[in-house]
């Protein structure tokens, strides 16, 4: 029967893990953007690109990205899709990310 503490440690472990990967996703700055402007609500991949100020395709290939990390979610309305955050464990992490490094206007 394993000890409490080996059980904490393991616990540990797979959170530490578990937060790494997330931290990986946050590390790239044009997902760290998309994932900022997305913050107060969805937006279309059009809006995105203004947000951000990067192209279709670039904004595009960062959504895959964060949709396969499962930090973003996708909705078709109409003939367009909408990305949302998916994962209510970041918006917290963003919201303070925003606070600390973008200065109030």
């Amino acid at each position: 029967m394993p000890a409490a503490a080996e059980i904490e440690t393991d616990a540990m472990d797979a959170a530490a893990e578990e937060a790494a990967e997330v931290l990986k996703a946050l590390s790239n700055p044009g997902r760290l953007r998309i994932l900022c402007a997305l913050v107060p609500g969805e937006l279309s991949v059009g809006e995105l690109e203004a947000a951000v100020g990067a192209s279709q395709s670039y904004v595009s290939g960062q959504l895959l990205r964060l949709r396969q990390e499962g930090l973003v979610a996708a909705e078709r309305q109409g003939r367009s899709m909408r990305y949302s955050l998916s994962d209510p464990r970041i918006r917290p992490i963003l919201e303070r990310i925003y606070e600390v490094f973008c200065p109030s206007t």
